[in-house]
């Protein structure tokens, strides 16, 4: 198997049913309490790409992206159109969208990272599918340029800037990212008739664990 690099068609992915799945244990005890318990660090997303087809082009272009992945064997990329931006949807994305971590004048490569906080909860959710060329950063502040000041590996979400940031400076970045995710079957099923009459075949799509 292998992880290949590139992206599920985004015109299909745009309105696929799908989000983030947990597992979570629970023991009824005898008195009426629960013990709950997950073994999951991480959630893990799950999407339909059946419901994103909308034309017969659209089948076949499904087809042919399933074929070349051969099933479940590869691996790829997939654009979550709910959830695919560091920023809010209704913000713009800059350099000091999420804090990768703090200088210590010795490190130089940081792991992109996305926060998600509720109350006193903070969940963060490694980034490793960033887009090529999308990826904004900053260190105390101060936002730098591509390539000159940092470059990105977009194959793994590693940041690396050409100077270590100085201890206690926040190393912050901005970005776009895909989902690395594995078609969930290794079968497609539909008849001309039924996708003509609305009946679109269900095609389950897995995150990956990288």
């Amino acid at each position: 198997m292998a992880f290949h690099e590139i992206r599920f068609p985004a015109n299909l992915s745009f309105g696929a049913l799908g989000g983030p799945e947990r597992r979570t244990e629970v023991v009824e005890l005898a008195n009426g309490h629960e013990e709950r318990n997950t073994p999951w660090a991480a959630s893990r997303r799950r999407y339909d790409a059946g419901t994103g087809l909308r034309a017969l082009d659209d089948l076949e272009l499904l087809v042919a992206f399933f074929e070349a992945r051969m099933g479940m064997l590869h691996s790829f990329r997939w654009k979550d159109w709910g959830d695919y931006r560091s920023a809010p949807a209704s913000k713009p994305i800059t350099a000091m969208d999420q804090l990768l971590g703090l200088g210590d004048g010795e490190t130089r490569s940081f792991a992109l990272r996305k926060a998600y906080r509720s109350g006193a909860q903070t969940y963060w959710r490694a980034i490793t599918k960033p887009v090529a060329g999308s990826v904004l950063a900053a260190v105390g502040q101060d936002a730098l340029t591509l390539d000159r000041d940092y470059t990105v590996d977009a194959t793994t979400g590693i940041i690396t800037f050409n100077r270590a940031p100085e201890t206690g400076a926040e190393v912050q970045a901005g970005f776009e990212f895909d989902v690395p995710v594995r078609f969930d079957t290794d079968l497609i099923q539909t008849s001309l008739a039924s996708f003509k009459a609305g009946e679109l075949p269900q095609v389950p799509v897995l995150e990956v664990r990288l």
